[in-house]
């Protein structure tokens, strides 16, 4: 069944999805955003560790393999709202060399945009949103307007985490965070009960449900959940898109036209999607003649260490997102193994789940667990670390064998670590170690193996068809009315988590589609 035209069609409700909808409806476009979860809100959130696992993923499987497996279900979301209703919140901004790797060093990609392109973007997006944060202290930081709400108050913990930092001489400063300090927009103060993870049920923490739903909706875009889109539409010439193919929540199938559409879904769905929209005209798939739909998946390589004090370090106070930050360690070239990071100083943390006190021990089990668990409830510290992964081809996107219910086949995902990630590692857990071990803990160790976090890439952006998917708008080269939005568009991921700078490039592409709409839609 097809349903009637608008004027664009926006697949994905999470943060860059809301944000172009509300965007685009605020300037009189008739909008259709299709969400493959449930319509969920604020008042469906419980302040649970095991609860907040209903915000990941749980739709069809996404295969993952290699030799460091990327996970999707943690790293996605599930409902209105995306991944970002359990974002940490920890906004830094990309580096103006982040966006230059090729030029400036001779490796990786270069993004077609510069930070001084995308820095006004930033600037609007603190202010709209609420960011909190001191950007004197932040000596790192480029150049951009202050923070509009001063940085978030430290607890025990992170002043004990920060000694370690200074005996080993390095520089910290607050963590620039969007999560409101003080009363912000018509939102309240955060109450540091480190419910972040589980969707901040009060609407301190930024996400979609608080900043661009309400936009959207007011605008009146029209949202419909449980809309599962298998396949983008296009014309028999094969050069434009015409709406796209999904199937509602009574598995019937249905079309929705469209001038315009856009792929906002996660950065592991909008290549399966292209891939699945193969034509005679298209035959390895939509927007693919640079046969790089799907390639250069990246994710931030990770590292915890922890640290068990005789004294009470008021762990169970604050947020998911860190109290502080240190970049001494982010000129690519300074260090063993290429590539930028910044540590994460002090988390508030539960007894369970990824942040929790029962995963700084995995290897414990029965008393010992409940003997380290006493101890840790009181005395444990964290720092951790967001480290750069250079992008890679061969870690990519492809079709399985196996289909979902609909007879579409489920995506494939192969990521493996190369050497220079490990020199990277391996360089960061030594001074990681190190930083702890000059803290007053009385024992202290850290993970043994990289983790990885934030799914990234699979269709990135560049400045020709050639040696990318979309332009630095994220238009698709192939075809001139399909959009791609979200992570999936990042070329190089810095050391930094990658919300912030996704919010601010969706900024920036609804600015020229608001601008440009007759040459784009036709």
């Amino acid at each position: 069944m097809a349903n009637e035209k608008v004027d664009a069609v926006i697949v994905g409700g999470g943060a860059s999805g809301l944000l172009l909808a509300a965007k685009l409806g605020q300037a009189g476009k008739k909008v259709v955003v299709l969400e493959i979860g449930p319509a969920i809100g604020l008042d469906d959130l419980v302040s649970s560790m095991i609860w907040s696992r209903r915000l990941k993923w749980g739709g069809v499987p996404v295969m993952s393999e290699g030799k460091n497996p990327v996970s999707h279900n943690f790293q996605s979301g599930w409902g209105l709202g995306g991944a970002a209703m359990h974002q940490f919140a920890n906004w830094p901004r990309l580096h103006a060399e982040d966006f230059r790797v090729k030029s400036q060093y001779g490796r990786a990609l270069d993004w077609p945009i510069s930070y001084d392109e995308l820095r006004p973007y930033y600037d609007r997006i603190q202010k709209e949103v609420g960011l909190s944060g001191d950007d004197v202290a932040e000596v790192w930081r480029p150049a951009g307007d202050p923070y509009p709400m001063p940085p978030m108050k430290w607890t025990r913990q992170a002043d004990l985490l920060a000694e370690g930092f200074k005996k080993a001489g390095l520089r910290t400063a607050p963590m620039p965070v969007a999560i409101n300090s003080v009363p912000y927009n018509g939102r309240p103060a955060c109450i540091y009960d480190g419910w972040c993870e589980a969707g901040c049920p009060t609407g301190a923490l930024v996400n979609p449900q608080v900043t661009y739903l309400p936009v959207a909706k007011k605008a009146g875009v029209e949202i419909r959940a449980d809309s599962t889109v298998t396949r983008v539409l296009v014309n028999a010439k094969g050069d434009r898109a015409t709406g796209v193919e999904y199937f509602d929540k009574q598995k019937q199938r249905q079309e929705q036209l469209a001038d315009v559409v856009v792929l906002a879904a996660f950065s592991a769905s909008n290549p399966r999607i292209l891939l699945n929209s193969k034509t005679d005209k298209h035959p390895e798939g939509l927007a693919n003649s640079s046969g790089l739909v799907g390639k250069y998946v990246t994710a931030h390589i990770t590292f915890s260490a922890f640290g068990l004090f005789e004294e009470n370090t008021e762990n169970h106070i604050g947020m998911s997102s860190a109290f502080g930050m240190s970049q001494d360690g982010y000129v690519k070239d300074s260090h063993p193994g290429f590539g930028s990071y910044t540590w994460t100083i002090g988390v508030g943390m539960k007894p369970n789940d990824v942040l929790g006190f029962a995963n700084a021990r995995p290897q414990l089990f029965g008393n010992a667990l409940h003997d380290f668990m006493k101890r840790a409830s009181k005395g444990l510290a964290r720092i951790g670390v967001q480290a750069e992964e250079l992008p890679d081809a061969e870690n990519r996107v492809v079709l399985a064998e196996r289909k979902d219910e609909h007879g579409f086949p489920l995506a494939r995902v192969m990521h493996s670590l190369d050497g220079n990630s490990m020199a990277l590692f391996n360089h960061i857990k030594t001074e990681g170690e190190r930083i702890m071990k000059a803290t007053r803990a009385k024992e202290t160790w850290g993970s043994p193996a990289p983790g990885l976090a934030h799914f990234l890439g699979g269709t990135v952006m560049g400045k020709t068809a050639k040696d990318s998917v979309t332009d630095g708008y994220g238009r698709t080269h192939d075809v001139g009315n399909l959009f791609i939005a979200g992570g999936g568009l990042f070329p190089t991921i810095g050391g930094v988590h990658p919300t912030f700078t996704l919010h601010a490039h969706a900024l920036r592409t609804a600015d020229w589609m608001a601008k440009s709409w007759g040459a784009i839609a036709g």
